[in-house]
């Protein structure tokens, strides 16, 4: 059985905003070693169109930067799904569009097969923790205070508890925080 891993950026204050986060060499390879055990991507609408509106023109025109260039190669080849109740087609190669979130639909993805399931939006990953889907957290913290922006975890009623599974920094100063739910409900 596959895990659905939550992996996301985020500032010191909980803000999911890329235009904050500063993607050096080792914070690439980091994802790089993450999209090498990946079976699929899950991005919303707004994270998909970041995404795909930069990553597949550095695979046709690379910047020469390896770290950089090989997560391009990456991220293009594996398959994504992205949900969205707006657009109405999606163009980047191995890419599906679904316009709802049916929990039996990810449960079966989940009991496939292959390698971890990524969900990388801040709206998926607070729909899949309502949904009890997420048995893994990967979060990024960036030594930045952001003071606004989207928040990674909203409409939480009830506490969750959470495992620490591990820690892991990098020279930039961006803390890994690895932690899984105390209990995942198929």
């Amino acid at each position: 059985m596959r895990k659905i891993i939550a992996a996301i950026n985020m500032s010191l204050d909980g803000f999911c905003d890329h235009t904050g986060m500063v993607a050096d060499d080792e914070l690439h390879e980091h994802y790089n070693n993450l999209l090498r055990n990946a079976g699929i991507l899950i991005y919303g609408r707004i994270t998909y169109q970041l995404m795909e509106s930069y990553w597949p023109s550095v695979v046709k025109e690379p910047t020469g930067n390896k770290p950089t260039d090989d997560f391009a190669v990456l991220i293009d080849n594996i398959p994504k799904i992205v949900f969205s109740s707006t657009l109405q087609q999606v163009d980047w190669k191995n890419t599906m569009l679904k316009n709802e979130i049916i929990r039996e639909e990810i449960v079966g993805l989940k009991l496939q097969e292959g390698k971890d399931i990524f969900v990388g939006s801040p709206g998926l990953i607070n729909a899949f923790m309502h949904l009890d889907l997420i048995d893994e957290y990967q979060l990024a913290v960036h030594p930045v205070i952001a003071g606004s922006g989207l928040q990674l975890f909203q409409d939480i009623k009830d506490r969750i508890k959470l495992k620490l599974l591990r820690t892991k920094a990098i020279g930039s100063g961006v803390v890994f925080l690895y932690y899984k739910p105390d209990k995942v409900v198929l």
